[in-house]
């Protein structure tokens, strides 16, 4: 199966199809997504926390982001794949934001970029898209922008913040972009913003209506269960189990059972010659 196309996505908005998107950071992961038939992987910036520990995305790299593309776009057969494109890697000028896309096409394997922000971001959108590198836009929550946001907060409350909101989101869409992700923002807002344009939006804590979904593979799998934002749902519980497995694992090795000759190669014998030897 050919791997989908932002043309693809396009033509799935038109034809009132969800779409369905998932945040995955390595091979093995982007391997299991991709069989389970998702429509978009997104190798996020959000690496930052979730691979690497750290408190928000600000330090993530250029590199950082090639590297992981890389590895998710080896286990994928059919989804599409979008890379972040990391803090300041096109906030200087539209000619910079152009160089780094182009990096990530070329070493991170990405069929499309992801950059943050409405219509501060616009100029830098435009001009990779001139260069046919497709994107998609990222408002409302923008992660890159905490400090500035005063942390993590629901975006285009109150009537001054909606208009903001749909403002950016039509100079994304007019910029380029073919779809448009939309975090943190009211429900209502979202559906307000999604039958406004004619690209795709991707919901993040965005309510049912927008045209797709995107959730970190690690928070729908369970796998923190000390992390418990509002808009994640967990469809599996995987962290006890996990710890579990590996707990029995250091029993039996810890108990002298494993490996067993089950798990060994040939029978287990006394002293070899060789080691008589000694």
């Amino acid at each position: 199966m050919p791997r989908k196309t932002a043309l693809d996505l396009l033509k799935m908005k038109a034809d009132s199809k969800k779409i369905v998107m998932v945040t995955a950071y390595d091979y093995t992961m982007a391997r299991l997504v991709d069989a389970a038939g998702v429509d978009m992987v997104l190798v996020g910036d959000s690496l930052g926390m979730v691979i690497q520990g750290r408190q928000d995305t600000l330090s993530v790299t250029l590199d950082d982001m090639a590297y992981h593309g890389r590895c998710v776009d080896r286990g994928l057969q059919q989804a599409h794949l979008t890379v972040d494109m990391p803090f300041m890697s096109y906030q200087v000028s539209p000619e910079q934001a152009l160089e780094n896309a182009g990096r990530l096409v070329k070493e991170g394997n990405a069929q499309s970029v992801k950059l943050e922000g409405g219509e501060r971001t616009a100029p830098a959108i435009e001009k990779i898209v001139e260069a046919g590198v497709p994107v998609v836009g990222h408002i409302g929550l923008t992660p890159q922008s905490v400090h500035a946001l005063g942390g993590f907060k629901v975006q285009g409350r109150g009537e001054a913040g909606a208009e903001q909101l749909m403002r950016d989101a039509l100079a994304v869409q007019s910029a380029g972009a073919f779809c448009v992700v939309l975090e943190a923002v009211p429900a209502h807002l979202a559906a307000e913003v999604t039958a406004a344009l004619q690209v795709p939006t991707i919901g993040i804590g965005a309510g049912v209506d927008c045209d797709g979904q995107v959730l970190v593979c690690n928070d729908l799998l369970g796998f923190d269960s000390s992390f418990k934002p509002r808009f994640v749902k967990r469809f599996a519980q995987l962290e006890a189990p996990m710890i579990e497995a590996v707990k029995a694992y250091a029993d039996e090795v810890r108990g002298g059972i494993f490996p067993d000759p089950e798990h060994s190669f040939g029978k287990r014998r006394g002293p070899t010659r060789i080691a008589k030897l000694y």
